[in-house]
């Protein structure tokens, strides 16, 4: 459901563009982007780093589309998005005692430190490169391709990236390392 929340912004970006245009799309997805920011607060009374992030970079490059009537603005957020990430993932190997996808999985799994440096770094790989992937398709595409692309294929590749670690970080779990071990259930 997390997933599908976080995801509401783009789906509704998709939805509006097929029946309206790059424009109105733009708009919809800074106001749900707007909406997710506001309902996350209330609900869980705190607001999530990313969704953010993403607001910040979507209230630019989406404010620019719509004020100069331009829609490469809204094509380079995703490769702002990503470089952004990149970025952080790549900053948090210097600052702190463990890496930001430390942070986030080690309650769920305990890895040996080389293994959360090299998952660190794959994620910065993979955002990097996402970043010109989605370049290439804005500039080598259609439109009606890259608001395709930007649904199906960046989200395909990071569901086929994330599939990928997960066989990785298999080869280092232990039994003992699982939450069902551990008493979870």
């Amino acid at each position: 459901m997390k997933l599908l929340f976080d995801f509401f912004p783009i789906i509704l970006f998709f939805i509006a563009f097929k029946f309206f245009g790059i424009y109105t799309a733009t708009a919809v997805a800074m106001g749900a982007t707007v909406a997710q920011v506001i309902f996350t607060r209330i609900k869980y009374k705190r607001l999530e780093p990313m969704h953010l992030v993403t607001l910040v970079i979507i209230g630019v490059f989406g404010g620019a589309t719509l004020w100069l009537a331009d829609e490469i603005f809204i094509k380079w957020k995703p490769t702002a998005v990503n470089w952004v990430l990149g970025i952080v993932f790549l900053v948090s190997q210097f600052v702190g005692e463990k890496t930001l996808i430390e942070r986030a999985m080690n309650s769920a799994v305990q890895l040996p430190k080389f293994v959360w440096i090299r998952l660190n770094l794959s994620w910065v790989l993979f955002f990097i490169v996402s970043g010109l992937i989605n370049l290439y398709v804005v500039y080598n595409y259609d439109t009606e391709t890259w608001v395709n692309f930007k649904l199906f294929g960046l989200l395909g590749m990071t569901a086929l990236f994330a599939i990928v670690q997960a066989m990785y970080i298999s080869r280092y779990i232990k039994p003992e390392d699982t939450p069902s071990s551990r008493g979870g259930h």
